[in-house]
């Protein structure tokens, strides 16, 4: 199954992928944190302890009984995104000053800071600051955790590694809506406190990991520290450093970053400006985060508990934690074909799919007479299933495959940081809007259930965007991206794609800003010699023997029977 599903290991790959395969897993548990905190919010604002706390005067017409204003809940839920704004545009220069790892510790500190004040909190301004200060640490990880993984992942199995982070999240949401279903009914603040105060443990569990795991051989590279990156790399590849896969590797980063370079700064304006391409690949980034929100996924998610609850839907509570053990379980289906199918066909498979459930949901709502409303509450339960699965499969995992690989090192933190922002801005947007969209009464559009004619066109609306501008990244490093860019002009060709350039070449030979070689060169695939010196040299085929282009170290290789293996992973 694992073969199949693109999972096998190349056979002419050097080393064992294990330890970045374990490390890239334990990072993406960093999505538990979002995870959680989103699913408790959900459940505690309908807590009735928490209304009878956190009341300050409002009262349901209907009911009678104390609530929280759609303001009050709006603010409540909408702060935390607001944080992860903040987060996600900070996480860029101190991820590029003190490093992934480091950063990732800090932003989970910030974190826990947050959820200690909102475990002590007795009124909503201290709520409120809690929460954005637990968003800013979100924020930051949400773009760090995959920007790590990215960079220390064998190319062969980087999505399914990136695609672990949402995984993450959908379990830290499970986890949420099952401690919620067994807090509900008590008494007093402990109701909400507790599933507020167990934010921490996993906190304090990932940042211990941490501690020990190895900064990422790119970044090193990147300020300079060629020692550090070979033995990070060692670490990753369970290779010696003097291995020549080990070298050749870690000397196509350093080139392809050189290349990088000599192309023009790194700044925030080159992000929109630059070269090779870098506004198109800022734009596909920021379009694919904000779409990612606008499938309308955590509408169900922020508020699915309190829209079951007035769609006439009995034990909201239930229903909520059943659609996040759909969310976990769908989750695993794009891990599998992440690989196999590519990037290009899943996202747009799940944006049609995705469509197709929102649109039927929001006709029948429209069409249906007030003596149905108990077929419409089932065939909206049956609906939003099929729509968290076609999410959870495709959209909430590949969005963040896509965003990490997608641009080149010298800008990829700050690129990252800006795509990311565009997300959570959205989840701004939609956490504060949508109650005003949905409730009933005065200033209030009181769409209901229409609502998802809304979600639908934008699902539709990416699906063309994917096909438009959504290069096909599976397969191939990094690296070998930014030569993709260069090369082909639209998305749709790019599933053709096959990398030829060494940047080791381009870059020791001195070719053109456009990339493009002299006439009198042919550029081949490079073979490499492993020499005591800092640089890995390109020997060019140019004797019609083949024995005279080899120095004595790749005859060498040859003899140890090593002459087939791939040194680009």
């Amino acid at each position: 199954m694992a073969i199949a599903m693109g999972w096998h290991k190349p056979d002419n790959v050097a080393g064992s992928s294990a330890p970045a395969i374990m490390v890239g897993l334990f990072v993406a548990t960093g999505g538990l944190l979002f995870g959680y905190d989103t699913g408790t919010i959900n459940g505690i604002l309908a807590m009735t302890s928490f209304k009878a706390q956190f009341n300050t005067g409002y009262v349901d017409e209907e009911t009678l009984e104390p609530e929280l204003s759609p303001s009050q809940i709006s603010i409540i839920v909408a702060i935390l995104s607001a944080g992860t704004v903040v987060g996600a545009l900070f996480a860029a220069p101190v991820g590029d000053w003190i490093g992934r790892r480091i950063s990732i510790i800090g932003s989970i500190c910030v974190f826990c800071f947050g959820v200690i004040f909102q475990v002590c909190a007795d009124a909503i301004p201290m709520l409120l600051a809690g929460r954005f200060f637990a968003g800013v640490g979100v924020g930051s990880v949400s773009v760090l955790v995959p920007l790590y993984q990215s960079e220390m992942a064998p190319k062969w199995i980087r999505g399914t590694l990136v695609c672990a982070y949402q995984l993450s999240i959908t379990f830290g949401l499970l986890a949420a809506s099952i401690i919620n279903l067994i807090t509900q009914k008590m008494d007093g603040p402990p109701a909400y406190r507790i599933p507020m105060g167990l934010q921490l443990t996993w906190a304090c569990v990932l940042c211990l990991g941490l501690l020990i795991l190895p900064e990422t051989p790119r970044f090193l590279i990147k300020k300079g520290d060629k020692q550090a990156a070979g033995l990070a790399l060692s670490r990753l590849r369970r290779l010696d450093v003097t291995h020549p896969a080990l070298i050749e590797e870690l000397a196509e980063i350093e080139a392809n970053h050189d290349y990088e370079l000599a192309l023009g700064p790194a700044t925030y304006k080159d992000l929109f400006v630059g070269t090779p391409h870098l506004g198109r690949r800022t734009l596909t980034g920021c379009g694919l985060q904000m779409l990612q929100q606008l499938t309308g996924i955590n509408f169900i998610m922020y508020y699915g508990t309190t829209f079951f609850t007035s769609a006439g839907v009995d034990d909201p509570f239930l229903i909520s934690l059943v659609m996040n053990v759909i969310n976990v379980i769908s989750t695993i289906p794009g891990l599998f074909v992440v690989e196999s199918w590519g990037r290009r066909k899943l996202l747009i498979v799940g944006a049609l799919g995705m469509a197709c459930c929102q649109l039927v949901i929001a006709i029948f709502s429209t069409c249906a007479s007030d003596s149905q409303s108990s077929l419409v509450a089932k065939l909206l339960i049956v609906f939003v299933s099929l729509f968290v699965f076609f999410y959870a499969a495709s959209w909430g995992p590949v969005a963040w495959v896509v965003t990490s690989e997608i641009y080149p090192l010298k800008i990829r933190a700050k690129s990252m940081s800006v795509s990311t922002a565009s997300n959570w801005l959205l989840n701004f947007g939609i956490a504060y809007g949508t109650p005003f969209m949905v409730e009933e009464g005065s200033g209030y559009a009181a769409l209901g259930a229409k609502v998802f004619y809304v979600w639908g066109a934008f699902c539709v609306l990416a699906a063309i965007f994917v096909y438009g501008m959504i290069y096909e990244t599976s397969k191939i490093s990094l690296e070998q991206i930014d030569e993709m860019y260069e090369r082909v002009d639209f998305a749709w060709n790019s599933k053709n794609f096959e990398p030829s350039w060494s940047f080791q070449q381009l870059r020791d030979d001195g070719f053109a800003d456009s990339g493009i070689p002299p006439p009198e060169h042919e550029l081949q695939p490079s073979t490499t010699t492993t020499t005591t010196t800092e640089s890995v040299q390109t020997i060019h085929t140019e004797s019609s023997s083949p024995n005279e282009s080899q120095s004595e170290e790749d005859k060498i290789i040859q003899q140890m029977g090593m002459g087939n293996i791939d040194f680009s992973y």
